[in-house]
């Protein structure tokens, strides 16, 4: 009975510390610690923003504890939603040209904490094996016939897609069709044609795993509609920096290397999840991840 008693004695203990640990947390609401780590990143399923957001999201779940909602989006939604604040940040924009549309209609209502990767690239590919060099060659029957007057393109409503249907209006390629497919659609179509060495034309950005594992060449675009080199930004809806200050600090310290994105796309298309492939990189380049990490408490 002693032994009945001691055990009653110290479940009524426990019970009554447990009430008054609740009664000073009344409502249920997180300790300061906990509260509020949920964030929500918007993406457009592109491979380079694949590999970038998934970089991101494991960060912030490994090392900051948030719990990330990733909101896989096309371009114009991704920067309403941050507009509007029911997405809290991406790591998507392409600027100064492909998203010049967007920043210039939302630049009042989202932040931008500027690049995390220089040297990106937009235009028309085609495989190396294909002597059309310049897109103003397109006008010639001979190089039109060969690929169906198609260029094969991803998104509707991506900047490169909208870039692409200006090209055919300054290049008087009325005869061409941009055709509307995604982002893996238009890698499958590539990889078939190359793999047959047939004739193919694709909308395509650097950095992408597919110049490094094939032979392709941008097509000159005398007249520039496609801009130049590019970078991609980090935005933010506004108020994060005061809503979540850990997670704001770590995105606009969040920058990398052409080369290092490659590397997780390339794990991606050899067979990785982006989950996978995010995690094994994030462990792999501990000093880097650390620097986008200085100063966060």
């Amino acid at each position: 009975m002693k032994k009945w008693t001691v055990i009653t004695a110290l479940i009524l203990v426990a019970a009554l510390l447990g009430a008054c640990s609740n009664s000073g947390n009344e409502g249920g609401s997180s300790s300061p610690k906990t509260e509020n780590k949920s964030i929500k990143l918007a993406y457009v399923a592109w491979d380079s923003e694949i590999a970038s957001t998934n970089v991101v999201k494991h960060v912030l779940e490994s090392k900051l504890n948030y719990k990330v909602e990733m909101l896989q989006v096309d371009a114009g939604p991704m920067w309403v939603g941050l507009a509007d604040g029911s997405a809290d940040a991406m790591v998507a924009a392409w600027l100064p040209s492909t998203h010049e549309s967007y920043m210039e209609k939302y630049a009042q209502e989202v932040v931008d904490l500027g690049p995390n990767l220089d040297g990106t690239k937009t235009g028309l590919a085609v495989p190396a094996y294909m002597e059309i060099n310049s897109i103003d060659e397109l006008a010639d029957a001979a190089a039109g016939e060969g690929v169906n007057y198609q260029i094969i393109g991803i998104e509707p409503g991506a900047g490169i897609m909208m870039a692409t249907e200006r090209a055919l209006e300054e290049y008087a390629l009325s005869d061409w069709t941009l055709v509307e497919s995604s982002s893996a659609a238009m890698a499958q179509q590539l990889i078939q044609s190359y793999d047959e060495q047939k004739p193919v034309i694709v909308t395509a950005w650097t950095p992408h795993w597919m110049f490094a594992n094939m032979e392709l060449k941008y097509l000159e675009d005398p007249k520039g509609v496609y801009g130049g080199e590019e970078q991609i930004h980090t935005i933010v809806r506004k108020g994060l920096e005061e809503d979540k200050a850990d997670a704001y600090k770590f995105l606009d310290q969040f920058e990398w290397t052409a080369d290092e994105m490659a590397a997780v796309m390339i794990a991606i298309q050899e067979g990785k999840s982006p989950e996978e492939a995010a995690g094994a990189w994030v462990e792999a380049n501990a000093d880097k991840v650390n620097t986008w990490l200085e100063g966060i408490e």
